[in-house]
């Protein structure tokens, strides 16, 4: 829910003294598990990141109220949306990942290797034993998943979805320095 509330502030606790809903997210979510699931992921990154800093708060909200309105609705694949919203809302923290330029020299793409520690894809001069290669397509689609470019995020095929969630699922264990437990509930199967 997204709601608009009055309080009073008291020594420990706060007292609500008035609540209006603004948005109610909860019904539509809820009775599709695929949609439950990615929004509890989410919701989890979401507490993680706020409670971490402070500062990024009012943009790490715009960035949770847009992707629950967006499941809310059943726009896009749940997974993809919440994929989106974990580049995203780790970008918004600070540790934006490049898909485009080299993440140690700066060199231009394309680059066919991501590593994980260095942020990105990176060149052939940098690459570091342990980087993956995917296919070509799914460093299309991790920097169109950042930058929000539907089209592109929709003609992406099941492998490079398929590799792209296992980057995106990496990356955010990586800052985050732990599992989001709520991410072994999402089902990652292929698209419709």
């Amino acid at each position: 829910m997204h709601v608009d509330l009055q309080w009073l502030e008291g020594r420990n606790l706060h007292t609500i003294t008035q609540a209006q809903i603004l948005h109610g997210y909860g019904a539509s979510i809820s009775a599709d598990y695929e949609r439950y699931t990615a929004a509890a992921v989410v919701a989890e990154t979401a507490e993680r990141l706020t409670r971490a800093d402070a500062d990024t708060t009012a943009a790490q909200f715009r960035l949770l109220h847009g992707v629950l309105a967006s499941m809310s609705r059943g726009s896009g694949v749940p997974s993809l949306l919440m994929d989106s919203y974990l580049l995203r809302a780790l970008a918004t923290a600070g540790w934006a990942p490049s898909f485009t330029h080299c993440a140690r020299c700066g060199a231009p793409g394309p680059h066919r290797a991501v590593n994980i520690p260095l942020g990105g894809v990176v060149c052939s001069n940098c690459r570091p034993a342990g980087s993956r290669a995917p296919a070509p397509g799914t460093i299309v689609l991790l920097a169109a998943l950042l930058a929000g470019d539907w089209p592109v995020v929709a003609a992406a095929g099941d492998r490079e979805v398929r590799e792209a969630e296992a980057i995106v699922g990496e990356y955010v264990q990586w800052h985050l320095e732990r599992a989001l437990r709520s991410l072994s509930l999402v089902e990652r199967n292929p698209r419709e």
